[in-house]
Order: structure tokens, then C-alpha cells, then sequence
């Protein structure tokens, strides 16, 4: 029986006050949907559930790879996701969790009790918590059992403050994911800008962590090496 993956997306779509939209990040969805596609049976969800908003500014920055054949034939993966919070309890159902990257996290699932909720006990369940860009942002203030941060101590990257400033939107996000996951005690590393790094951090390695948009695919590969499949 192929393992199965609860992959979340955010239902956020208003990048602060500037006017623009965004949601979740093309090719942080695609690249690793196409890693676990045949080896891994997905479920999709959000925290409103329905329709998933997409960061328009993905699209047109990937249009000349498989980002495109996944927006032209997978729309309705984000088109009709289940609540987020019908998941929980459920933990023994599934063998990990993702959470797909783009700013959006960063407005919703960063503060969503539900999420933190989830993620507190599928990672106690011994389940695989993974997420990639911004996405790690939902691991920043989820408290265990024992009061402690989930972060304290662990290795852990995502989008860093530099990428935050070169993407020109640090006095747009409510705060830094760099910045959060440290105040919280975590061990962040990184590489530079725009590289490739990801991190396996957590009870025995079960907390698996991507810095940017390149290194979704390679998150991809992890969550199938980690799964088994």
C-alpha cells in the first residue's frame, strides 16, 4: 500500500496592504507532487478548504518547466481542498504532512490553531512534518506536550531573511520566518540566496525542512527517500 501524504495549501490570498494577491507558490506544489506522483497517494487541504488561492507571480515566473504541465493538468488538486481541521486526530491515517510555501503561510497558517494543532500530534505520532519555503513558518510557534517549542533546538531552514529583503517584501510579511524560528530556539540553517538546502531536523529526523523554491524538488526527493516509497 503506497504512504499517504496530507499536502496543505494556504487559503491566503492579500499580500499585506499592497494591493496584490497571493497564496501558495506553483512551483513548490508541482516540483514535489511530480516526486511522490505514483509513489505516495495525496490528499490535499487548506484552512477554509475549497478553492486554493495560487500566487499569480509563480506562474509567470515558471513557465519553462513541469510547473506548467502541472498548472494545465492537475487544477483540480487546489481547486477543492478538504478543511484542514477535519484532519485532525487522524494522524494514524497518514504518514506525513506537507506544507506548500508562498506567502500566504506567512498570513494564515503561521497563527492557524488548527495547523499547530495537527502538526503538535502527528509529529508526537512519530508521522513525518515537512514543508518547504515559507511553509516552514507553521512550525515556528507550535508548542508540544510538554510546553516546549517544536523548534527548540532542531535544525530547521526556510525562506531566510536576506531572500525575504532581495524579494523586496520584508515590510510587507507580519514578521521573518529566519527571524521567528530562532526567537523560538531553532537551529535555522541556510545557504546562500536562492541555492539549494534542505534540512532534516526533529525525532529521528521526521521534520523535514526546504529553504526556497529550488530546493522543492529536491524536498520532493527527501519526503520519498523518508517515506519509504
Amino acid at each position: 500500500m503506497a504512504p499517504k501524504v496530507l499536502v496543505v495549501l494556504s487559503s491566503h490570498e492579500k499580500l499585506g496592504d499592497t494591493g496584490k494577491k497571493t497564496g501558495w507558490y506553483l512551483p513548490e506544489f508541482a516540483h514535489p507532487f511530480y516526486k511522490l506522483q505514483g509513489k505516495a497517494e495525496l490528499t490535499i487541504a487548506s484552512p477554509k478548504g475549497g478553492a486554493a488561492p495560487l500566487d499569480e507571480s509563480s506562474v509567470q515566473m515558471f513557465t519553462d518547466d513541469e510547473s506548467t504541465k502541472f498548472l494545465k493538468e492537475q487544477e483540480a488538486l487546489w481547486k477543492n481542498t478538504e478543511k484542514l481541521s477535519s484532519f485532525l486526530g487522524k494522524s494514524d491515517q497518514f504518514d506525513a504532512v506537507f506544507y506548500v510555501g508562498g506567502h500566504g503561510p506567512m498570513f494564515d497558517l503561521a497563527v492557524d490553531k488548527d495547523s499547530h494543532q495537527l502538526i503538535k500530534e502527528w509529529y508526537e505520532a512519530g508521522k513525518i512534518v515537512s514543508a518547504v519555503c515559507h511553509g516552514p513558518v507553521v512550525f515556528a510557534d507550535v508548542k508540544l506536550s510538554d510546553g516546549s517549542f517544536l523548534v527548540k533546538d532542531q535544525q530547521i531552514t526556510g525562506f531566510t531573511n536576506e531572500e525575504e529583503e532581495q524579494a523586496g517584501l520584508t515590510k510587507v510579511v507580519p514578521f521573518l520566518l529566519e527571524t521567528r524560528v530562532r526567537d523560538n530556539g531553532a537551529k535555522f540553517s541556510k545557504t546562500e540566496p536562492w541555492g539549494v538546502h534542505v534540512v532534516k531536523g526533529g525525532k529521528n529526523d521526521k521534520m523535514i525542512t526546504g529553504q526556497n523554491p529550488a530546493s522543492a524538488g529536491p524536498i520532493g526527493e527527501a519526503l520519498v527517500a523518508a517515506l519509504g516509497a
